[in-house]
């Protein structure tokens, strides 16, 4: 018979369930609000306002730049191609600027040189100016005397001196990549090709859902098009990792949410055979409604990989009909608001008990994990309270005649387990899994990289690589902040760290690194080489023996002194300050602000050393840091798992007792360690993610110990109800465990050992003075 109130419950459930779609279209009323910016998951190192600006500015480019290849046998065949390429990409609308060649204003070029000859000279020419000004006149009459010692954008007769050419040849080299002067390409000969370099920047970046994917297939077809005519396309860029890691999303998704809904309608249609049954998916549907409309309005929105994880919940949220399905081997005649009052409670306790361990985990300072938890958390609520009030309507009338052969396995099993019992004591069965775990756990090695979170694929990275030997081009995540109260002491201080970061490039550690002053020299420097020029008559008899005027000489010379000492954005200002712009963040709560970037960086390590002792100078290493942080989550995440068990166990007292509600979250905690020593004992590394997999093994194999704790219908039905759920939950987890993304797969692989142990240990939640308890009254 239904009660009143069980006739009013799907109905006030419908009445919510309405709402919460209703918040889902307005959510959704602009697009799928869904992220795939993965420092968005990472944990906060809180940086200031200013390394935070600094992060930023170096990320961009990664984010939002393209740099392909082209290359041919033939030169010219290469160079044509990149500019079919780059006219074509241009008028696609997805980039902002694509640049083949060098358009270089020469006028501009030539006035920032003559105007910048005080400003500009290196260090190593000012000092040779300074100290040596007859060896530095011997090399100006050198150059005069042979043309080709270099080629210089400034005619003679306007920097007798060479000044312009020296500030010319003193520009820091970029890599292999020469400028063709009949195209002005930037090409790089390797492996008997000419690679032209063509550099595309997109209107959005790599975080964006589309852009990513569209850059994708315009590469793609212009590797097609260019195969036509033998070309090669080699190309580098964050957003075609992050094109690959969208469509490696949707793939997961696919088949982990697809193969575990396939394989639990399968096993629910085996063990229950009858049609209707698969109504129990309801739940599951509407557990990953809540869980999404929770996330969106929590968070604004949702990470792809919060779906990928999140589509495992298909597994857990199904246990809840489960639960009171199980029951039909038990009671005669099955039906649903009887068999949901015989099992109300367990279910209740399941999903206080559960939500607990997720919530717990979202008090890590790890985004990923808070996303995560609070999906899991609002899912399993949703799929509980579809459970409860709307799937016994839906299965009312529904006769369950269920398969005898998973009650026969389970008695089996049960049978099974007494005669091990009588054999070996429990005791020594603990004592044997003691041993287990401390072998696994001393082999137990930990490993925390960011890197772990992308799938990159190999072909992605050896193109990268190649790109990278070919061009010399190699930027490193590191870099270096350097803050000061002006312009002069920034530049001193930038140029003191420069002086260090040069030994590096001498000994082979660093490829090298770009910086302000490299640029532009302080003005006290600027003033100095002002003052060296005004003692270079004496010194240059050499020039007027080549038949140099000296009244030539001598007007250059007044010109150098009226010349005004140059700051920092005029020199930026100019055609040279192109690579320096993005290192100049300007005015800052102290001062000023600006970065030193490196190139091909061989020892992170090495990099902090060059920092000490400089006062302003600090090395920006967010890979660095955020391993470090990981290696802290993983010690705060499980403070936080056990209390949140001190926090089961009280839950549990008033049902089971104090001995009942320990036995039942300890099972779940042993089946953990077990889990951790098989990561041990198969050579897999204990990762953050490994970690939270157990945590969450945690929060739901508490399911499992209820349930064998109650033991509605008996033991047999009891342990076949934990074994379904069980399948269930393993059929989602499980099928993460052969995901291509590293922190993915270890996730899969430690919730699948995990809940087998947790499957293995539940029966010893039972009352153990009693192995195998008489079934209980079925009415």
């Amino acid at each position: 018979m239904t009660l009143p109130s069980e006739r009013r419950l799907p109905w006030l459930f419908l009445i919510l369930l309405l709402a919460v779609v209703a918040l889902a279209g307005w959510q959704w009323r602009d697009g799928a609000p869904l992220s795939a910016n993965l420092m968005e998951l990472v944990p906060g190192t809180n940086p200031d306002a200013l390394e935070l600006r600094a992060e930023q500015r170096m990320q961009e480019p990664l984010n939002r730049e393209m740099l392909v290849l082209v290359g041919h046998a033939d030169r010219q065949q290469a160079v044509a191609m990149a500019q079919t390429l780059g006219e074509q990409w241009q008028a696609s609308g997805l980039f902002e600027k694509v640049q083949w060649n060098l358009q270089a204003d020469l006028p501009a070029l030539r006035t920032q040189l003559l105007q910048g000859r005080l400003a500009m000279l290196s260090a190593d020419d000012r000092q040779l100016l300074s100290e040596h000004p007859d060896v530095f006149i011997q090399q100006r009459v050198q150059a005069l005397f042979d043309p080709f010692t270099g080629f210089s954008l400034v005619p003679s007769q306007d920097d007798w001196l060479g000044l312009t050419g020296r500030i010319q040849n003193s520009q820091p080299k970029h890599g292999a990549v020469q400028l063709d002067i009949g195209s002005g390409a930037l090409v790089a000969d390797a492996d008997g090709k000419s690679w032209v370099m063509l550099r595309a920047r997109t209107t959005g970046n790599a975080f964006d859902m589309n852009l990513p994917l569209q850059v994708a297939d315009l590469l793609q077809h212009s590797r097609e098009q260019a195969a036509k005519s033998d070309v090669q396309l080699l190309a580098a860029s964050g957003l075609l990792y992050a094109a690959n890691g969208q469509q490696q999303a949707t793939r997961e998704m696919t088949w982990v949410g697809g193969g575990a809904t396939l394989g639990i309608l399968l096993l629910l249609l085996l063990a229950f055979r009858r049609w209707r049954v698969l109504l129990a998916f309801v739940p599951v549907l509407v557990g990953m409604l809540f869980g999404a409309v929770a996330c969106v309005a929590l968070f604004g929105h949702m990470h792809v990989m919060t779906l990928v994880l999140g589509s495992s919940l298909i597994g857990v949220a199904v246990d809840y009909p489960l639960h009171y399905l199980s029951k039909s081997w038990s009671l005669k005649p099955w039906r649903s608001w009887p068999a949901l009052r015989l099992t109300v409670s367990g279910l209740t306790l399941s999903l206080i008990t559960s939500v607990i361990g997720y919530l717990a985990l979202a008090w890590t300072p790890f985004p990923a994990l808070t996303q995560i938890a609070v999906f899991s958390a609002a899912g399993l609520l949703g799929a509980y309270l579809s459970a409860v009030c709307l799937l016994p309507a839906l299965l009312k009338n529904l006769e369950l005649r269920p398969a005898q052969w998973p009650l026969r396995l389970a008695e089996r099993l049960v049978n099974l387990r007494e005669k091990l019992l009588e054999r070996v004591r429990t005791p020594v069965l603990l004592a044997l899994l003691i041993a287990f775990c401390t072998g696994g756990l001393v082999q137990l090695q930990s490993k925390n990289d960011i890197r772990q979170w992308v799938g990159a694929p190999q072909r992605l990275t050896d193109e990268a690589q190649t790109i990278a030997r070919i061009t010399g081009y190699q930027p490193t995540s590191q870099f270096f902040l350097v803050r000061a109260a002006d312009q002069q002491q920034l530049l001193e201080r930038q140029a003191a760290l420069s002086e260090r970061l040069e030994q590096l490039v001498n000994l082979d550690k660093l490829q090298g690194y770009l910086a302000l002053d490299q640029l532009v020299s302080p003005p006290s420097q600027q003033e100095q080489v002002r003052a060296a020029l005004n003692k270079l008559p004496q010194y240059w008899q050499p020039l007027l023996d080549l038949g140099v005027p000296l009244a030539a000489l001598q007007t250059e010379l007044q010109q150098l002194q009226t010349v005004p000492a140059e700051d920092i954005d005029t020199a930026l200002a100019g055609p040279l300050g192109e690579p320096y712009r993005m290192l100049w963040l300007g005015p800052s709560a102290e001062g000023v602000a600006a970065m030193t970037s490196l190139q091909g960086l061989n020892n992170p390590a090495l990099l902090r050393i060059q920092a000490l002792d400089l006062p302003g100078v600090t090395l920006v290493d967010r890979l660095g840091e955020l391993n470090a942080v990981f290696a802290a989550t993983q010690i705060s995440a499980a403070e936080l798992k056990l209390a949140s068990c001190v926090l089961i166990v009280l839950v549990l007292i008033l049902p089971f007792g104090f001995g009942g509600a320990l036995r039942i979250v300890a099972l779940p905690l042993l089946a953990a360690l077990c889990s951790l020593a098989s990561l041990g004992w198969l050579g897999q590394p204990l990762t953050l993610f490994s970690l939270f997999g157990l945590l969450l093994v945690t929060a739901i194999s508490v399911d499992y110990a209820i349930l064998m704790r109650e033991q509605v219908g008996g033991a047999a039905v009891s342990l076949l109800g934990t074994l379904l759920a069980a399948l269930t939950t393993w059929l989602s987890f499980g099928l993460l465990a052969v995901s291509s993304t590293p922190a993915v797969s270890n996730f899969g692989l430690s919730v699948s050992l995990g809940l087998a142990f947790s499957f293995l240990l539940a029966p010893w939640a039972g009352r153990h003075e009693h192995p195998a308890p008489v079934a209980e009254p079925a009415a």
